[in-house]
Parts: structure tokens; sequence; C-alpha cells
């Protein structure tokens, strides 16, 4: 089997942490070192989970694609994931559940 280096993107340390102490009521546990695909963080809050997969905004468009893993994931996966480049991006997605109840 061929492993790869798990990379983080350079902002992911930044954007966790903004994000902890935006909304520090949240679980947020870091799944960067999965692989496989797998999205960088799962946030809880409320009753609900939410994937997010960061990438750093501040990189041209073709170094912030996804890896063929992460699209395979993408495509099939069932549930809620996002791309983020920013804390206030996690934030808007997790108020789009967190308002309807």
């Amino acid at each position: 089997m061929t492993r790869y280096a798990k990379r983080v993107d350079a902002n992911h340390s930044e954007v966790v942490a903004e994000f902890k102490e935006l909304l520090p009521e949240a679980s947020v546990f870091d799944l960067s070192g999965a692989g496989r695909g797998i999205p960088d963080i799962l946030v809880g809050l409320n009753g609900f989970n939410y994937l997010f997969e960061i990438k750093d905004g501040s990189k041209p468009p073709s170094a912030r694609k996804l890896t063929k893993a992460q699209q395979e994931l993408h495509s099939t996966w069932q549930g809620q994931i996002c791309v983020i480049h920013n804390a206030g991006q996690m934030l808007a997605e997790i108020a789009k559940t967190q308002n309807t109840k």
C-alpha cells in the first residue's frame, strides 16, 4: 500500500484557533491526520455534526484543489461536507442548520 504524507494547509491552525475563540461551546476534533480524503475538522454543536475541509484562500485556485481521495469522498458522502478558507465560513455553514432549530 502506498502511503502519502498527510499535509495541512498553512492556515489550518489559525482557522481552528479563531473558530474555537468565536464559538467556544462547539466541540472541535482535528481529523487532518486521518488521510483517505477525510475532511480536516469535525465540529459538533447542539446535536449537529459538521465536516470541514480547510483550504488556504491565499493560494491560487490550482493549489486549493481537492486531492483525488477528497474528491471521491465529497462526491459519495451522503452527509454534510464543506470546503472553507476561514473561520467565518465555518460559522456561516453552521448557522444554516442552527437557525432552523
